[in-house]
C-alpha cells in the first residue's frame, strides 16, 4: 500500500538530479536505511546516473555551507551543490523547518490532508485511502477518486512522489484538489493538519494466519511488530507485509527483526572504513511460520529486515526484486542551522549480500495482485493456523 502524502524523504530534490518514481506508487523512506542505530535514513532519492555507493566527505559540505554563510549566501544551497558535485545520490540537505518536519515524521506523525496516492492501472493518479477523522474523510473523498489537480497543477504525468509533495505543507495551510469521480469533475479545498499515523497494523486472514504491515519503521514500530507476534494464536503463521516501506530508523528495523529471531546477526555495515555488526535481541519466536511479502517498493531499513529473515531461513520471501538502497545516512548540523543527511557506509545481508543498487530477489518470485495469494498459499503450506 503506498504511503501518506507525507513520508520521510527530503521536500527538496537536488537540482540536477534525474526525477524518478521510485516509491511504486507513494510515500517514499520513509526511505531507506537510516544512519546508524539511532539516527534517520535520507529517504528515497531520486536516481541518476552517479556510481552506486558513493559517499561524501561530510568536512567538505561542512565548509562549504560556512564559507557560504560568511559570505553572505545561502549555506543550505551551497551544501547542496558539494553534495551534488559529490556523487552521494543519497545525500539530502534540509533547511531547518524541512528538517524539523522530516523528525515528525519518524515520530509517526506528518502534516497534511490524510489521503494516499498511487498511480492507477491507467496511468492516473487516485486516492488510495483515506486516513479516518482527516481532512480528506471529512471532505467527502473516497479510496478510488482520481487526483487531477493541485493546486491548480495538474499532476497525471507526474510521479507519484512529486505529487505527494505538492499536498504536503504547513499546519493549517490550505490545499485546492482537483477530483474526479465515476465522470463528476470538482475542486475540494483542504486545510492541512497534524494527522498521526499507523505504521504498523494488524490484520486476521483466512485459517486463523495474520498480516502484519509495516508501512515504514517510524519510532516504536519496532516493539509494535514484536507486541503482534506476541498476541498472535498459538501456532498462527505470520505475513510480514513490507511492500511499499521504504525504511526508516534502523534501530526498529532490528528490533521488528528480533520479534521473529532468538539473537544472532541482522546485518553488518561499514562505517568511514570500520566494520560494524547490528545484531538481534534474544527471545523472539523461532516457531511460528512466517512469509516476508516485499516488491520494488521494499527499501532501505525494510531491505535490511528482509535480508536478515532471509538469509538465516527463517523467512520464506514472496514478492518482487526489492529496490536497492543499502546506505547509511548520517547528519551534519550546517552553519545556518540546516542539516546535511550525508552517506558515510553501506549494510550487507548477514551473507555478505551487499544490497545497494541490487536489491533483495524472493524466494518466490512473484508481482501484482497475485503476490498477496501466493504469500498466504505459502505461509498455508509451512503450518500457519495449524
Amino acid at each position: 500500500m503506498p504511503g501518506p502524502e507525507f513520508c520521510p524523504r527530503p521536500r527538496r530534490i537536488r537540482r540536477g538530479a534525474a526525477l524518478t518514481l521510485v516509491f511504486l506508487s507513494v510515500l517514499a523512506t520513509g526511505a531507506a536505511t537510516d544512519a546508524l542505530p539511532h539516527q534517520p535514513d535520507a529517504g528515497p532519492r531520486p536516481l541518476d546516473a552517479r556510481p552506486v555507493g558513493a559517499t561524501v566527505d561530510r568536512d567538505d559540505v561542512t565548509r562549504a555551507a560556512a564559507r557560504a554563510v560568511a559570505e553572505g549566501k545561502s549555506g543550505t544551497e551551497a551544501a547542496e551543490a558539494a553534495v551534488s558535485r559529490s556523487g552521494d545520490r543519497w545525500g539530502a540537505v534540509y533547511d531547518r523547518n524541512e528538517y524539523k518536519e522530516f523528525q515528525r515524521s519518524l515520530d509517526g506523525e506528518y502534516t497534511g490532508v490524510g489521503l494516499w496516492a498511487r498511480r492507477s492501472r491507467d496511468g492516473l493518479v487516485e486516492v488510495a485511502r483515506v486516513q479516518p477523522g482527516g481532512p480528506a474523510e471529512r471532505a467527502g473523498i473516497e479510496a478510488g477518486d482520481r487526483l487531477r489537480t493541485v493546486d491548480g497543477r495538474a499532476v497525471d504525468r507526474r510521479p507519484v512522489t512529486d505529487v505527494v509533495a505538492l499536498l504536503r505543507g504547513g499546519e493549517r495551510t490550505s490545499v485546492v484538489l482537483g477530483l474526479e469521480r465515476r465522470g463528476r469533475i470538482w475542486t475540494e479545498t483542504l486545510v492541512r493538519t497534524t494527522v498521526p499515523t499507523e505504521s504498523v497494523t494488524v490484520e486476521s486472514l483466512d485459517g486463523g494466519a495474520v498480516m502484519i504491515r509495516v508501512g515504514s519503521f517510524t519510532r516504536g514500530s519496532g516493539d509494535r511488530v514484536r507486541r503482534a507476534v506476541e498476541g498472535a494464536p498459538a501456532g498462527a503463521g505470520v505475513l510480514l507485509d513490507l511492500r511499499g516501506n521504504s525504511g526508516g530508523l534502523v534501530a526498529e528495523a532490528v528490533t521488528a527483526a528480533s520479534a521473529f529471531l532468538d539473537g544472532g546477526l541482522v546485518a553488518t555495515y561499514d562505517m568511514e572504513g570500520e566494520q560494524l555488526a547490528l545484531y538481534a535481541d534474544p527471545g523472539g519466536d523461532t516457531d511460528r511460520p512466517l512469509v516476508a511479502l516485499v516488491d520494488g517498493g521494499t527499501m532501505s531499513a525494510a531491505e535490511l529486515v528482509t535480508g536478515a529473515l532471509q538469509d538465516r531461513g527463517r523467512a520464506v520471501t514472496v514478492g518482487s526484486r526489492t529496490f536497492g538502497k543499502g546506505s547509511v545516512q548520517m547528519p551534519s548540523r550546517l552553519a545556518d542551522g540546516s542539516v546535511a543527511e550525508l552517506t558515510v557506509g553501506h549494510y550487507r545481508t548477514p551473507s555478505g549480500q551487499s544490497v545497494d543498487g541490487r536489491g533483495i530477489t524472493p524466494d518466490l518470485s512473484t508481482a501484482g495482485e497475485e503476490a498477496q495469494k501466493r504469500a498466504e498459499l505459502v505461509l498455508s503450506g509451512l503450518g500457519a493456523g495449524s
